[in-house]
């Protein structure tokens, strides 16, 4: 699975994602660019499971050195390797272990029950805070030290993509 040609943006208010890691998986699977597969990095400590399927926007690079993260809000979990084309509605704001690690909310552009989805003020706030329950979690079972931010809304996602995608230029 070679990622180079997948653009980040398809176009513009929207992403490509790969998941990694299905909703209601204990599983971490991680993209390992040298062997072109997913490959299981880790299961986590606890009974804590991913909340929405979750992985990364293809060729980009975040501060934290790693692709930028993304979330997808399905009804039913997909698989890993999945490319879903999405429209990221916000980013939840964290720092693990000092570095930046934003993560972007986004819901998937094929399905037609979502297609009003446009904002984070549209979904639950206990959905919300139970995504960065999550992270606070399975963060801290692993040692590590997160601090979640909060929420943004859609109209931040523009300049943190951009940003990961100027990233790769530089490398």
């Amino acid at each position: 699975m070679d990622l180079r040609s997948i653009s980040p943006s398809p176009s513009p208010g929207l992403v490509n994602l790969v998941v990694e890691i299905p909703a209601g998986s204990r599983n971490k699977y991680e993209y390992c660019g040298e062997a072109g597969l997913m490959a299981l990095d880790r299961v986590l400590h606890s009974s804590v499971r991913y909340p929405f399927d979750y992985g990364f926007v293809p060729n980009t690079l975040a501060e934290d050195g790693a692709p930028l993260d993304a979330m997808v809000i399905m009804q039913e979990p997909t698989f890993a390797g999945c490319l879903i084309k999405a429209r990221p509605i916000g980013v939840l704001d964290m720092h693990d272990s000092g570095a930046y690690d934003g993560k972007l909310l986004c819901v998937p552009v094929a399905d037609p029950r979502q297609k009003g989805i446009t904002s984070i003020r549209q979904i639950a706030p206990n959905q919300l805070e139970d995504v960065a329950e999550f992270f606070r979690t399975y963060k801290s079972l692993e040692g590590r030290v997160v601090i979640i931010d909060g929420w943004r809304d859609f109209e931040v996602v523009d300049e943190l993509l951009l940003t990961c995608i100027k990233a790769t230029e530089l490398l």
